[in-house]
């Protein structure tokens, strides 16, 4: 399997994805568009996509010229009836790819916070991996609205929509699950000022913080990770999606 793997700001980390990416002998493209990478023209040399999260909003087009392609590729690849997985800003932009709309600045959570299905997401092949209610690293301050036809998968107090389904195999989680331990303790040596500025007691509590939750984050998040990748399928399945973006000019 080939998946394409976009990132939209540097020290970015496929942290478990990568993980059962690797397990499952799989090829990544990463590319770097806010670097100036070049995204694929079409769909036909990758099996799924992967989108990380980011500084940016999901309309900051102004500023990233190349989301709106991101995003058009994103519905490509959910059309086609490949797998998506959009974390974070991923799950934004795949929110706007299918015509919702983004909440710009309304719903800070920075942390481990814990996440709870719908019952939607106890019958989905791959939230419920992670069991009914799990703990998960959370930072945003944006989020968005359920796509028409969206399938509605997890929840929290402060923000409704945490993660949804739309097709076969799309999935957007505002959720950092792909965050292990390692990653979270990267992005707090890497972004120590913006996170003292953010939460001025975190870094001083890591250890409690992560004394509570880092075990049950990780694995909940190793988990899911693998219940995704294994809603890859080879190319052939996905051919009339294909013809159908091809023929749509791309």
């Amino acid at each position: 399997m080939r998946v394409l793997v976009v990132e939209n700001m540097a020290h970015s980390d496929l942290g478990q994805v990568g993980v059962a990416l690797q397990e499952s002998g799989t090829e990544i493209d990463l590319r770097q568009p806010f670097a100036g990478q070049a995204l694929p023209n079409d769909i036909h040399g990758h099996d799924a996509l992967v989108v990380l999260g980011g500084e940016q909003s999901a309309v900051d087009d102004h500023i990233h010229p190349y989301l709106p392609e991101l995003a058009r590729l994103m519905r490509a690849f959910a059309d086609a009836g490949k797998s998506v997985l959009g974390i974070c800003l991923g799950s934004q932009l795949l929110a706007r790819a299918h015509g919702a709309d983004n909440l710009l600045g309304r719903t800070r959570e920075f942390g481990w916070h814990g996440v709870k299905l719908t019952a939607e997401g106890e019958r989905d092949p791959v939230l419920s991996a992670a069991g009914e209610a799990f703990t998960s690293f959370e930072w945003h301050s944006d989020s968005f609205t359920l796509p028409e036809g969206a399938v509605h998968l997890a929840t929290n107090p402060t923000v409704a929509n945490q993660a949804f389904r739309i097709g076969r195999a799309a999935y957007g989680m505002q959720f950092h699950f792909e965050a292990g331990t390692s990653v979270v303790e990267g992005w707090n040596r890497t972004f120590e000022g913006v996170i003292n500025r953010l939460e001025p007691d975190w870094l001083k509590r890591y250890p409690e913080h992560a004394a509570r939750h880092a075990q049950q984050a990780d694995a909940a998040g190793l988990a899911l990770a693998r219940a995704w990748v294994a809603t890859i399928q080879p190319a052939e399945y996905a051919d009339h999606g294909i013809r159908r973006f091809a023929a749509a000019g791309a």
